[in-house]
C-alpha cells in the first residue's frame, strides 16, 4: 500500500488501520478485474503486474485508454457513491492487489474516521489533479 499514491501520507498506524479492510487478491492474465458499466464498489490498488484501462467506443471498438502498474489505484470513487464503472480494467499479466469495498470502509468510519477522512482527502486531491492533467482534452469536448 505504501507505495500508492493515494497513502503516501499515512503513518504505518494508519496504513495498518486501512491495511485490516483491505482484502488480497490476484487474478491471470486475460482477466478483467471489473467491466464497463458493472457496478463499482470498491477500490483496487495494483500491487504487482499490468492492467490495461479501456471503454467501447462507438462502433463497440475498444479504445485504449492507459495501463497501471504497481503502486496505483482505480475505483477511488467507489469508496464514496457506489455507480457505474466507466471503463474495463483487464490483466494483462498476472495481477496481485488490494481491494478495499465500499462497505468495509464506511463501517470503518465509525471505528476509524481520522484514517478514513485522510483517505478521502487524499481521493479528493488525486481527483482534482487528474483534472488539472486532463485540461486540454476537456477544453476540447466543450463548444463556446
Amino acid at each position: 500500500m505504501q507505495r500508492c499514491a493515494l497513502f503516501k501520507e499515512f503513518t504505518e498506524t494508519g496504513l495498518k488501520i486501512l491495511a485490516g479492510i483491505a482484502v488480497a487478491r490476484s487474478t491471470p492474465a486475460g482477466t478483467p478485474l471489473f467491466v464497463e458499466n458493472m457496478v463499482g464498489d470498491s477500490l483496487l490498488v495494483v500491487i504487482d503486474g499490468r492492467v490495461t484501462l479501456s471503454l467501447k467506443g462507438r462502433q463497440n471498438e475498444d479504445m485504449l485508454l492507459g495501463e497501471i502498474g504497481p503502486g496505483d489505484a482505480i475505483g477511488e470513487l467507489a469508496l464514496i457513491s457506489t455507480g457505474q464503472r466507466q471503463c474495463t480494467a483487464m490483466a494483462t499479466t498476472p495481477v496481485s492487489f488490494l481491494e478495499i469495498r465500499q462497505s468495509d470502509f464506511q463501517k470503518l468510519m465509525a471505528t476509524k474516521p481520522q484514517a478514513c477522512l485522510k483517505l478521502l482527502m487524499a481521493i479528493c486531491s488525486t481527483f482534482g489533479q487528474k483534472l488539472l492533467e486532463n485540461r486540454d482534452a476537456l477544453k476540447s469536448l466543450v463548444r463556446t
